[in-house]
């Protein structure tokens, strides 16, 4: 019964996002907006608002470990399983992708993150740090988006959910139903993720690095196969990579605010290490010329992945 709670939590939860992204998007679209303002800004932070919500109420759940765990668990489920699985559909053409800068930037994001893990818990001092760092990346995203112009006038048609003709009263029915759904919906698949802790014997660390972080991982999932199916190589590795620096600086940003953050043992002598190394996996795709991620190379990153949670589980 449990599972069935959490699955509705997490419906709930990915549904009211994808509202709220919607009505966001279209409200500060018709208000006069650029479209590439929004779309670096409520995208960003509207997509990530499940994890975000969650990380919250775990931290009023006096759960710290499952925000943590969500977070570290799903920069490892999107390098590995969300990068994995559209490369055995279809090979991922990366040698055409430049991303080389915001993966730079991903690997120092996550540097940093876990020499905060190794002073920590997390504080708000650390969250005020993380979400400046952040903010020094969106504006940099922001100056060189504007120094390519011809960028601009295709972002808007990019932006998921535009609808120039879009009603005042249904933005209104999205943002409400976004704003009311994000938070009923973390409460239930926290709730019940606790619940299936407890009956498990694991801690709540284990079920946000495994139930929670996946469950968070299936937009970047269906994303990613769906720019797979497309030959979009750029827009599946631009996707993981941004949710990434987004988990890190932004989701633990927020929350550390909200609450102390503690840091497990097993974060600093395993967990964290992995989703480092996760990353790196994926160098050689980044930075070369030459090399695609093929359908061999996405199944060991699978294998990898359920390695990876055999190993939390056992």
């Amino acid at each position: 019964m449990e599972f069935l709670f959490a699955a509705i939590g997490l419906l709930i939860l990915l549904l009211a996002g994808d509202l709220l992204v919607r009505g966001a998007v279209n409200s500060s679209l018709r208000l006069g907006l650029p479209a590439l303002i929004v779309s670096l800004t409520i995208v960003a932070f509207g997509t990530s608002a499940p994890e975000l919500l969650i990380s919250i109420e775990a931290i009023k759940y006096d759960a710290a470990g499952l925000a943590l765990g969500n977070v570290v668990g799903s920069n490892t489920a999107n390098i590995l399983l969300v990068l994995g699985v559209p490369a055995i559909i279809s090979t991922l053409d990366t040698a055409d992708c430049n991303t080389r800068k915001s993966y730079v930037t991903m690997l120092l994001a996550s540097v940093i993150f876990i020499a905060m893990a190794f002073v920590g818990p997390f504080t708000w001092v650390h969250g005020v740090i993380l979400l400046t760092l952040l903010a020094l990346i969106l504006g940099d995203q922001a100056r060189e988006a504007l120094a390519h112009r011809r960028s601009l006038a295709a972002m808007e048609e990019d932006l998921e959910g535009v609808d120039p003709d879009m009603p005042w009263w249904k933005i209104g029915i999205f943002l409400v139903l976004g704003l009311i759904g994000l938070p009923l919906g973390a409460d239930i698949f926290v709730d019940a993720s606790l619940i299936i802790a407890k009956n498990f014997g694991v801690s709540d660390s284990v079920i946000g690095l495994t139930l929670v972080a996946l469950g968070t991982s299936l937009p970047e999932l269906a994303t990613t196969v769906m720019a797979a199916i497309r030959r979009q190589a750029d827009v599946a590795l631009g996707n993981v990579i941004g949710s990434n620096m987004f988990n890190l600086l932004g989701i633990i940003g927020v929350a550390s605010i909200f609450g102390d953050i503690p840091v497990d043992t097993s974060f600093l002598t395993f967990d964290l290490w992995v989703m480092l190394g996760a990353s790196l996996l994926i160098a050689p795709f980044v930075f070369s010329n030459t090399r695609n991620m093929t359908r061999r190379w996405g199944a060991a990153l699978c294998a990898a992945y359920f390695g990876y949670i055999w190993m939390l589980i056992h």
